[in-house]
């Protein structure tokens, strides 16, 4: 009975470098997921700041969190009047790699 129980421990040690890799992977999912979720609030802060004649930027970094603040891109495209807000997600472990996200967003009046 004590080998099988040495055998199961030694098997649940091996398998907790995979079980650790997933958890850091969907947390790090999440992590790009929120930001993404947050460039698509600030985009439209930043459009409907533009629209009623507001500079879009202030509106657009005021709503970001604070931490995706210092990292980020607010553009205006004035032909469309669009608001593209890009930013960098937070990096849990140095080997994964993190892919900025961006969302535009812009109130046309037309189509109301």
């Amino acid at each position: 009975v004590d080998m099988e129980r040495g055998q199961a421990s030694v098997a649940l040690l091996a398998t907790l470098p995979a079980l650790f890799a997933a958890v850091a992977v969907l947390a790090q999912v999440a992590l790009i997921g929120y930001a993404a979720w947050s460039a698509t609030g600030a985009a439209r802060a930043g459009a409907r700041a533009d629209h009623v004649g507001a500079p879009p930027r202030p509106a657009a970094l005021g709503a970001l969190p604070g931490g995706l603040r210092p990292d980020a891109r607010v553009e205006l495209d004035g032909a469309q009047p669009r608001v593209r807000v890009e930013v960098r997600p937070g990096r849990l472990l140095d080997f994964l790699p993190v892919p900025r996200v961006a969302a535009s967003a812009g109130l046309d009046p037309e189509s109301w």
